[in-house]
């Protein structure tokens, strides 16, 4: 992609900004990755389709985002137990995810740097009048929108998305950026493994055809104890990180202890930090001189008191 700078306009939730300037001289979008999911823009909502096992995983990753955000509330309305929270899901595709996440009450902007999955994502929401003041789609990267969204969101959402970007330090920087002190970041990805090259690349993508050839570049996939590392650094607390095994025969996902292939994290934005004590003042050598001869002439402070 060519670095350019100008403004875009888009529909806004409340609170929200209608246009912003943003530069793309820097950016974490791989642009041979915008030309795989431009292909494939058609596709998000086909359940039978090319993706399937996203469908099925919001069986897993909804109920493990809902379940940990309510742990940061003391109560919550019944129907919309996220009402009031405000999410961005990032790398949102056609909005498989981001829909559920719109339909438990919370606010979400949905970004993705394929202009053709915004727009599938948007035709999509329109069929559910519902939707239409909770969920807002910027075609955008994360890089673009992190100067007018700072401390913004209740939560970030990255659902299989890190293992495409180009510069993850970058990327969990910028996450970190926009998220409120307390706020979730939710991840789930692929880790770096022998099993998940022979598994992932090879058998889903040239033997079986689970996902089409090219969607993934093992070289990018990422450990959890990496990752960990990285969240850790750029002041993201890790509260959880969990496996997920997917069965291409039932076409289920279920939570397992075995991190080898998917996993998926959770982690939350330090709160701000009471300002350290004030340092206790340095003495220089005239000081502690003239102390040592007030401790030693009782004299010389009753003068001193004059």
């Amino acid at each position: 992609m060519q670095a350019h700078t100008g403004r875009l306009s888009s529909p806004s939730l409340s609170g929200y900004p209608v246009t912003r300037p943003y530069s793309t001289s820097q950016t974490t979008v791989d642009s041979n990755e915008v030309k795989t999911f431009r292909a494939l823009a058609r596709k998000w909502w086909d359940e039978q389709g090319a993706y399937a096992p996203l469908h099925s995983m919001n069986d897993l990753r909804v109920p493990f985002i809902r379940d940990n955000l309510l742990k940061t509330v003391a109560d919550h309305q019944p129907g919309k137990p996220l009402s009031g929270m405000k999410i961005l899901d990032v790398g949102c595709g056609g909005g498989l995810l981001t829909e559920p996440l719109g339909r438990l009450g919370a606010s979400v902007i949905g970004i993705d740097p394929v202009d053709e999955n915004i727009k599938t994502a948007q035709h999509h929401k329109s069929f559910d009048p519902v939707l239409a003041k909770r969920i807002e789609y910027r075609a955008c990267s994360l890089e673009e929108i992190v100067e007018e969204t700072v401390e913004t969101f209740d939560a970030i959402v990255a659902s299989e998305v890190v293992e495409h970007v180009v510069d993850l330090e970058t990327f969990i920087q910028c996450c970190c950026r926009v998220l409120k002190p307390g706020g979730s970041l939710f991840i789930t990805t692929i880790n770096k493994t022998q099993l998940s090259y022979a598994l992932g690349i090879i058998f889903a993508e040239q033997i079986a055809g689970l996902v089409p050839k090219g969607t993934h570049t093992w070289e990018k996939f990422v450990s959890p104890e990496k990752l960990e590392s990285i969240l850790e650094s750029n002041g993201l607390s890790v509260q959880t990180v969990t496996g997920m095994l997917y069965n291409p025969f039932s076409g289920f996902w279920h939570w397992s202890e075995n991190t080898s292939l998917n996993y998926a994290a959770h982690a939350v934005k330090s709160k701000v930090e009471e300002p350290p004590a004030p340092a206790e003042p340095v003495l220089n050598e005239e000081t502690e001189e003239l102390r040592a001869n007030v401790s030693a002439n009782p004299g010389v402070h009753e003068e001193l008191k004059k």
